[in-house]
């Protein structure tokens, strides 16, 4: 089968606004994204971090580069501040090349994330 570029998501949520916190899990959820899809690390083109507007200690990016991700090109930007979404948020969207198809991919969401999105495959 031949690869095909695919995007994977994921979301996690925080507690405090805290670097430590935010590191944590942000590699958490790089860490199962990758390891439920089998994704390897020369497969990985680019990673989408967004966060809340309530979420302010250290980018999302940065836990990514102390998790071994430095090569990979990384972007953080702000998730719409949209009234009862989801507070302290962080998602993420891996571009990947992969043979799995894209009903296939695995999505990941975690802690307050968990329910987002239910009608994908977890």
């Amino acid at each position: 089968m031949t690869p095909s570029v695919r995007a994977l998501r994921g979301a996690t949520t925080v507690e405090v606004d805290s670097t430590q916190q935010i590191q944590e899990r942000t590699i958490a959820l790089l860490q199962a994204m990758v390891e439920r899809n089998g994704v390897e690390h020369e497969d990985i083109i680019s990673i989408l971090f967004t966060a809340t507007d309530d979420i302010h200690a250290v980018f999302p990016a940065t836990a990514a580069r102390h998790a071994g991700f430095g090569d990979v090109p990384l972007i953080c930007a702000r998730e719409l501040d949209i009234e009862g979404a989801t507070p302290m948020c962080i998602r993420i969207m891996m571009h990947i090349t992969t043979t799995i198809a894209r009903a296939d991919l695995r999505h990941v969401y975690l802690e307050g994330a968990a329910g987002l999105r239910d009608d994908l495959p977890g």
